[in-house]
């Protein structure tokens, strides 16, 4: 069992979500994928959170989760949250997609 350096529960699902953003955007992005994976089982192992979710509401990604059995919520400002989207859009020869 590999055992991540630990991070506030807030950041490792910034983490995820961010990433997670990047996928939803670019679902052939194998790199995207494997990495959203990672942040996701980092979220269960170390977080015990479950079941996260996420939607836009009032320029803010809000993010539900269950977390030891109760559901939680954290906000993100969309533009924070969309910084490694914008990147990767912004530079789209470093990001290239290998298919």
């Amino acid at each position: 069992v590999k055992k991540h350096m630990k991070i506030s529960t807030q950041d490792a699902i910034y983490n995820w979500l961010s990433i997670q953003v990047v996928v939803v955007q670019r679902p052939k992005d194998e790199a995207a994928i494997e990495t959203a994976q990672l942040f996701y089982d980092i979220l269960e192992e170390d977080y015990q959170i479950t079941q996260a979710n996420y939607s836009v509401i009032n320029e803010k990604y809000i993010v539900s989760y269950l977390q030891n059995g109760v559901i939680n919520s954290k906000e993100y400002p969309v533009d924070y949250v969309e910084v490694l989207l914008d990147q990767i859009e912004s530079n789209p020869e470093q990001f290239r997609l290998y298919e």
